[in-house]
């Protein structure tokens, strides 16, 4: 019977450590980079609106509780956003209309916020878009998505 030669730690060899710390290390970047929205690098159009990012106010989502999400964006001139539409699998889509009363700036960035309803626990990966207003029809802007971990609280929903 073969045995495995561990060091003088018992921990493995450490060739062994490095690939398992490479590909783990791997995995967090890919992670890190699919939760980012891809957007394009070309300028805005006259009365375009493009969002950016998306991401739940707070930590340590409890499951079944309603919670905040911030949405940026980036628009060509004075945007009419008049409603966010979202989907996670389990909901189906959730829309929520807008007003321009409602946006705010944070540093560099514009956005609005939104109070979604609570959703289950577990891993949730949920997509966003808004309707606006140009030259007089309704544009749906780029997607934004985010991945959200819901957990049960100790205390219950």
């Amino acid at each position: 019977m073969k045995t495995q030669n561990k060091g003088k730690n018992g921990r493995g060899s450490l060739p062994t450590r490095s690939l398992l710390l490479t590909i783990l290390l791997s995995g967090i970047v890919l992670l890190g980079a699919s939760s980012c929205a891809t957007t394009s690098k070309e300028p805005l159009a006259s009365g375009e609106v493009r969002l950016l990012s998306m991401n739940v106010l707070g930590s340590g989502l409890a499951a079944n509780v309603s919670f905040a999400v911030n949405i940026f964006f980036e628009a060509s001139g004075n945007p009419n956003i008049k409603r966010a539409c979202f989907y996670e699998s389990r909901w189906g889509q959730y829309c929520s209309e807008i007003s321009d009363r409602s946006y705010f700036t944070l540093g560099t960035k514009r956005g609005f916020q939104i109070w979604l309803p609570g959703i289950g626990p577990g891993s949730h990966r949920v997509e966003c878009y808004a309707e606006y207003i140009r030259d007089g029809e309704i544009q749906r802007s780029n997607v934004v998505f985010t991945q959200i971990i819901a957990v049960v609280s100790p205390m219950g929903p």
